[in-house]
């Protein structure tokens, strides 16, 4: 009977052991999803869907840290290498981690797995763009850590109020004189038609914002003040065409054509919530966003002003390129890189974008007899069920201007690519045609340099003497703007020559490094 017994128990046991083994996740990911996203990955049908969709089957044990306080103080025990997960996943890690992780061997090279094989997606896109594999690849031509390839994302817009250009009888501007004449006509031609002089014809928040405005002078600096031009590194900062920038804006400042707030204002304090456009003092705002500054019942009074033209030529800064690094990155401490690679390589595709970004086609959203997608829930639903519940990623520009209405966290952004032909065929028309002006847009744009990834020193070097120069810089060309300090001669002498001896040269000589000529 004993034996019996025994042996019932020891099948028992098999079974148990057998069952929890059955159960044990493939992978333990890690990562961060804002502080206001509302998601549990846990219950996230993403990952449910992705198993079925890569046909991988990948269960995971979840670690999410919805703090970025809290995620960023465990990225340094990773980088200690403190309890290793398998993945990195939505993992916002900046260039400097990632060298650091990878020297450290905390982060494996991902191009010893076979790209080609393992992820031929994903590999598709970096030889057709060489450039984005550049962004991502270390001087020994490892690549640690993959990212999102957004060529839509943010940049600070010009946002013109075209009702009111209606009501001044005027066109689009296309220069800086132009421009001028619009302004001092939204000034003075009361075109919110209160009958009140409250009109601000251009609102923007601090020097950083003023400074895009410098395209209309052939300027579209990075904010280490530099750009590639004919294979030199060179830098407006001195420029006669930054002189001629800063007059131009101090001519629009005397006239009270410039936000006389705009130095120490703030996005919360100029906002305004009345929806009726009479309420509406704004006539251009320099944003990624309208929404920033009115409310979303508002959002047909603005569109995008094209670039402003310099010298026959349309140029303006691309503020962030396509390429977000950092979004996944596989340990030493996993035992199985290829599949994690197959897995992830969904997202490099279209139809791996769509499910991270609107979920399924038919359940989330459906396409409409006007040729537009649509979803298929009521506006409330989308903030409270899809975005939390069945979708991981908000970075595209669509979802964006969506949340924005609710004030709920767009969150970081999630490896793979983001459609942008999918976000101008939306079917609610202020969102759509924001989305298709800002697609126009971007062919204007360029890069400021070209992607690198900084070596630690330079990287400490450069920002060892950008923190000197930035607050000098900023703070003077603005006191040029206000007339607190006058620009003449002398003014400009002694600007150049302080700009020189706080290291501009040698940041140059660092950045220059990184230029084939």
């Amino acid at each position: 009977m004993r034996r019996i017994a025994t042996l019932i128990l020891v099948v028992l046991m098999l079974i148990s052991s057998a069952a929890a083994e059955s159960s044990k996740p493939d992978y333990i990911l890690e990562g961060y999803d804002g502080d206001a996203t509302n998601r549990v990955w846990e219950t996230n049908a993403f990952f449910t869907r992705m198993a079925e969709k890569t046909g991988t089957g990948i269960r995971f044990q979840f670690r999410q840290a919805d703090s970025y306080a809290d995620w960023k103080e465990r990225k340094e025990k990773i980088a200690a290498g403190e309890n290793l997960p398998d993945v990195l996943f939505k993992a916002e890690l900046t260039t400097q981690e990632i060298r650091k992780m990878y020297r450290d061997g905390i982060l494996i090279n991902l191009c010893e797995y076979n790209l080609e094989k393992n992820a031929p997606h994903l590999w598709a896109l970096l030889e057709e763009k060489p450039e984005w594999k550049a962004a991502i690849t270390l001087e020994n031509g490892a690549i640690p850590a993959l990212p999102s390839f957004n060529p839509l994302q943010d940049n600070d817009y010009m946002w013109i109020n075209t009702r009111w250009l209606n009501a001044i009888r005027m066109e689009m501007p296309g220069t800086a004189e132009e421009l001028k004449t619009v302004l001092r006509k939204f000034r003075d031609e009361d075109p919110n038609g209160n009958g009140k002089a409250d009109e601000v014809p251009l609102t923007f928040l601090s020097m950083w914002e003023l400074r895009f405005l410098a395209h209309a002078f052939g300027i579209i600096d990075n904010d280490y003040y530099v750009s590639v031009q004919d294979g030199k590194v060179v830098s407006s900062l001195t420029s006669e065409e930054n002189r001629a920038f800063l007059t131009w804006l101090h001519e629009l400042w005397e006239e009270k054509l410039l936000d006389q707030k705009g130095f120490n204002n703030t996005d919360s304090l100029r906002k305004i919530r009345d929806t009726e456009p009479g309420k509406n003092p704004y006539g251009m705002i320099m944003s990624s966003s309208p929404l920033t500054v009115v409310p979303a019942e508002l959002l047909p009074s603005y569109s995008i002003l094209m670039p402003l033209q310099y010298n026959g030529q349309q140029i303006y800064r691309d503020l962030t390129g396509d390429v977000i690094r950092g979004t996944f990155a596989i340990t030493s401490a996993c035992e199985d890189p290829e599949t994690m690679l197959r897995w992830v390589d969904y997202l490099y595709t279209e139809e791996g974008a769509l499910l991270a970004e609107y979920g399924l086609e038919g359940e989330e959203y459906s396409w409409n007899e006007r040729g537009y997608w649509e979803w298929n829930r009521g506006k409330e639903s989308i903030a409270t069920s899809i975005f939390p519940d069945k979708v991981i990623d908000s970075g595209n520009q669509t979802t964006r201007l969506i949340l924005n209405e609710y004030s709920m966290s767009i969150g970081n952004a999630v490896p793979g690519i983001v459609p942008v032909d999918f976000q101008t065929k939306y079917d609610t028309d202020g969102i759509r045609q924001i989305v298709t002006a800002m697609n126009e847009f971007r062919t204007y744009c360029q890069l400021s340099f070209p992607y690198v990834m900084l070596t630690e020193e330079d990287a400490a070097a450069l920002a060892k003497i950008q923190s000197g120069l930035m607050y000098y810089a900023e703070e003077t060309m603005a006191c040029f703007v206000t007339g607190d300090l006058e620009l003449n001669d002398e003014n400009w002498r002694i600007f150049c020559d302080t700009i020189h001896d706080k290291g501009l040269d040698d940041a140059i000589a660092i950045w220059q490094k990184y230029i084939k000529e």
